[in-house]
């Protein structure tokens, strides 16, 4: 496994140059640019300026791990949900120009309130992720389902919605949430979705989460890929990034590169 860093929210204010530099100069090996951030990497990027971003990846030490869009299917009115699944695949396509292996999208919340049963929602937004999908695989992508939002971050919700997409071009991206250690516990609800994780967000490694219990269960499942430090801003960024790598070589067990 090896580290690497979500643009959201410490790198909000970076430009590429300056989040590449941060990245090469504090051993965070990749990265998930957040949309709408001050990288501008969005998808009405020219052919130029796409080939460009690859660019500067390409002669870097760091890669460009995936693309962070708040996309999320919930939506009780069609046309919005048209709206953020078109929105999902113009981003697909960016990913795929840039050489990226995914983008992650989200679910956010269930709309019981309104009348709406949870399992509607569900079904839902399995089905819209499957459209996502089948643009995915044509472009040799992933589509990253966070585990995310009011209720539906529950991970036999999330195994649910998987179940719905039934693509294996929609993945988990797994988000080291409280909700993670509730009902059958962490081996619990990871075996719920071991298999199927395409990427892993972590947070405050000084936390009460089970870390080092995380990280077990993804060597045994397997994987192989990035854990994407999610963590808040700091007057100090690049000392903070030293210090949270050090922790995570501590907390993962993994060798110093």
């Amino acid at each position: 496994m090896r580290l690497g860093l979500v643009t959201y929210n410490l790198a909000k204010d970076w430009d590429l140059e300056t989040l590449i530099v941060n990245c090469e100069q504090t051993g965070f090996a990749g990265v998930e640019l957040r949309t709408t951030h001050a990288h501008k990497v969005e998808s009405d990027l020219s052919p130029a300026a796409r080939a460009e971003v690859r660019r500067r990846f390409a002669g870097s030490k760091v890669e460009l791990v995936g693309l962070g869009t708040a996309f999320e299917f919930d939506a009780v009115d069609p046309a919005e949900l048209q709206r953020h699944i078109e929105g999902t695949k113009a981003y697909l396509q960016l990913a795929a120009d840039l050489g990226v292996s995914g983008v992650k999208v989200r679910p956010n919340k269930v709309h019981e309130a309104e009348g709406l049963p949870r399992e509607r929602t569900l079904e839902q937004i399995g089905w819209a992720l499957r459209q996502c999908g089948e643009c995915a695989a044509g472009l040799g992508v992933q589509v990253r389902l966070e585990v995310h939002g009011r209720v539906t971050c529950d991970p036999p919700h999330i195994r649910t919605m998987l179940d719905h997409a039934d693509h294996p071009s929609v993945v988990a991206c797994w988000n080291s949430n409280p909700q993670d250690l509730e009902g059958v516990g962490l081996e619990g609800n990871f075996a719920l979705l071991a298999g199927r994780i395409g990427l892993v967000h972590i947070n405050e490694l000084w936390n009460e989460y089970p870390w080092q219990g995380l990280f077990s269960l993804l060597r045994q499942s397997g994987y192989a890929g990035y854990c994407l430090a999610e963590i808040p801003e700091s007057p100090e960024p690049l000392r903070l990034m030293r210090y949270y790598r050090a922790l995570w070589l501590l907390q993962s067990g993994e060798k110093e590169e």
